[in-house]
């Protein structure tokens, strides 16, 4: 029996039509809701260091062409750029795509890789999740509450390379309908700087109060799994844990992302739990 495809299966343009639909979409959502999004920017840094990540830009992933990794540089340095300094205010709302915009050869951006229904594919400013990955990465270890947050989900398609951040911890981002979304509900001011480097996506954030608390996060039970379908799986649970600065002492355990992903590469098969 065939399988009946959705509108934006049909061709190039339904897809086109689709996309646009859903963009076009979120618009009138923002609009309708008056979310007060987060735009002004300073150079003078606040005056407490929250948290800083580095992310390497140029990584070997599987037998993806290395020049997608070179444009991928081009296309951070020119998102970087919107947001850097950028300061959200209490009650205000960070966005990523509030601040890149619709990324376009127009604009200098560039083919990059880009993830899609568990595989891999390349589009013109792809490689930007890298940028909200690291977002995410700092403010998980701040105040600030994540409002919109997509997974590359289900799937895991790279082995390890220098891996600095437990798995499934990334984000997925598409203009404008698929974002990466930060409210400020505290009473401090944060500012957040991103920018490149010859090698490294670097990130700070900031905050206008001292921060009472710090954060570690950290994998426990991580193992890989063959299963019944034949497929073998990554498992494990993401903590975050959250320290009082003054006692040392641990005043919250919350679980945020509970991994069970089918792995698309190869694995030694000692490395593998039979269930």
């Amino acid at each position: 029996m065939r399988t009946r495809r959705n509108f934006c299966e049909i061709s190039p343009l339904t897809y086109f039509i689709s996309k646009e639909k859903e963009i076009q979409k979120r618009h009138l959502q923002d609009l309708v809701r008056g979310t007060k999004f987060a735009r002004a920017t300073q150079e003078e840094k606040l005056p407490f260091p929250v948290y800083k990540h580095n992310s390497l830009i140029r990584r070997r992933l599987g037998n993806v062409d290395m020049q997608l990794q070179e444009n991928k540089a081009t296309n951070l340095a020119l998102a970087t750029a919107h947001m850097h300094g950028v300061l959200i205010r209490p009650g205000e709302t960070f966005s990523v795509w509030k601040l890149v915009g619709r990324t376009s050869a127009r604009k200098g951006y560039k083919e990059g890789l880009i993830v899609s229904k568990a595989s891999t594919g390349k589009d013109i400013g792809g490689g930007l999740c890298q940028l909200s990955n690291l977002i995410h990465w700092m403010v998980l270890h701040s105040e600030l509450t994540i409002v919109e947050h997509h997974h590359h989900d289900g799937v895991d398609l790279f082995p390890d390379f220098n891996r600095q951040v437990p798995f499934g911890t990334g984000t997925s981002i598409s203009y404008n309908y698929v974002d990466y979304r930060v409210k400020n509900n505290t009473d401090s001011t944060y500012q957040l700087f991103v920018y490149v480097d010859d090698e490294y996506l670097r990130g700070e954030l900031y905050s206008s109060k001292e921060p009472q608390h710090s954060y570690h996060i950290h994998t426990e039970d991580e193992f890989f799994s063959k299963e019944a379908d034949g497929n073998i799986y990554r498992n494990g649970t993401v903590v975050r844990e959250t320290v009082d600065k003054r006692s040392g002492n641990t005043v919250e355990r919350q679980i945020i992302r509970t991994n069970h992903a089918r792995i698309l590469y190869d694995i030694a098969p000692e490395m593998v739990r039979e269930v």
